[in-house]
């Protein structure tokens, strides 16, 4: 176990460079699709098929891999994950039609599973719960900062190279970054554990309880909000108050912004009542439905206002992200299963994901966006009434 601070700063930084690169090889399709919509001239559902495809195989491979890091290296693992997400993003810009697409882009979800699951194997044996607590936060970051940096830099390689250079960038930061894990990431020894011992039994009864199933279920809403309404902001702002691709996709900067205080606010919660993760969960859902309405209020009237409550709402549900994935797995820990958990976890957000990326783009297409907007507050308010309902048997559970 690491408790020198410097170190564990380092391992800190290393983490969430590794996350900030896995976040800047997969979220790129999702944030340029509405120029690829123009430049190539396909609907936005046959091109978020690829993104659908992707979160599909994402969503399963953080099973597999989850169950991997418990019995493998995770740094192996890791290595995996970022050459073939970097050699899924140099191929992409060759492909000739969607259904081409599809299948590159289904490779890379599948790559990019071999990414969080690892990390959280890495940080719980590595370190004490006091520090998994505070890295984890900071390892979260990565998704805000690699977010940031694909709505800045994305506009530029339009503007200037046209859309198949960002593809070409997200590789070259996922080899560099491959190298500098060859060199510098950690690794730790597979689990031990005997068969049907008392913790394992345990363990099942707790990760399949009926209680469970509500947790997971808010899980899947909090992905369908988190990326649906990252992946297809900028096409709502782009079709509601006639922006350019490049000014729309722009605009998609706030939205990490606004994660990274989420995520902050979010970990203050956390600290304040560590064995109550549940209540903090609801919290955010809550805020994150009067976000989704007070966008419904001002939508077609103001962009400005419209990019910041779906800055709230992103962030809010970056908030429950952190509690419900990052801070439910070290409970686990006793039973040898915090990767396998912590996969199970992150597969239930990109249910929701693959589910908004398609539906949303189904919805639009059909009703236009005030149906969309509607559901989103209908999501979130209800992501809030799973948790609450949580609260007590996962009390009776943990905090006996």
């Amino acid at each position: 176990m690491i408790t020198d601070k410097k170190s564990v700063n380092k391992l800190a930084l290393l983490f969430t460079l590794v996350y900030m690169v896995s976040y800047i090889t997969r979220i790129n399709y999702g944030a340029i699709i509405s120029e690829m919509v123009i430049a190539t001239g396909q609907s936005k559902s046959m091109l978020s098929m690829a993104l659908t495809g992707s979160f599909i195989t994402y969503g399963a491979g953080q099973i597999v891999s989850g169950i991997l890091g418990d019995h493998f290296s995770p740094k192996k693992l890791l290595s995996i994950g970022l050459l073939l997400s970097a050699s899924m993003n140099i191929l992409i810009p060759f492909c000739d039609s969607p259904y081409q697409m599809l299948f590159i882009w289904c490779v890379n979800g599948f790559a990019q599973s071999f990414m969080w699951p690892p990390l959280v194997r890495l940080m719980t044996g590595l370190l004490s719960m006091e520090d998994y607590s505070r890295v984890s936060v900071m390892v979260s970051w990565g998704s805000s900062f690699g977010t940031i940096i694909v709505y800045l830099l994305a506009p530029v390689f339009i503007s200037f190279t046209g859309w198949k250079s960002v593809f070409f960038f997200s590789a070259a930061m996922g080899v560099l970054m491959f190298v500098i894990w060859q060199f510098a990431g950690y690794d730790v020894a597979p689990v031990k554990r005997q068969k049907n011992s008392i913790e394992n039994v345990s363990g099942g009864k707790r990760l399949f309880g009926f209680w469970m199933i509500g947790i997971l279920i808010a899980i899947v809403l909090q992905g369908l909000l988190r990326d649906g309404v990252t992946t297809w902001m900028p096409s709502y702002i782009g079709e509601t108050y006639h922006l350019g691709s490049a000014v729309s996709i722009l605009t998609g900067v706030v939205l990490p912004i606004f994660g990274i205080i989420c995520l902050q606010l979010a970990a203050m919660v956390y600290r304040m009542k560590p064995g109550a993760p549940l209540l903090g969960a609801a919290i955010f859902f809550g805020a994150g439905a009067v976000g989704a309405l007070l966008l419904n209020m001002v939508s077609g009237t103001n962009a400005i206002l419209s990019v910041l409550f779906s800055a709230l709402l992103t962030g809010c549900m970056h908030g429950v992200n952190l509690i419900l994935i990052c801070m439910l797995p070290p409970f686990f820990r006793d039973t040898g299963r915090v990767s396998t958990v912590s996969g199970v976890l992150n597969a239930c957000t990109y249910i929701g994901s693959a589910l908004s990326t398609y539906g949303t783009a189904l919805l639009t297409e059909k009703f236009g966006w005030s149906v969309t907007l509607v559901l989103w507050v209908i999501v979130a308010a209800l992501g809030m009434v799973l948790c609450l309902a949580c609260m007590i048997p996962w009390k009776k559970t943990f905090l006996k």
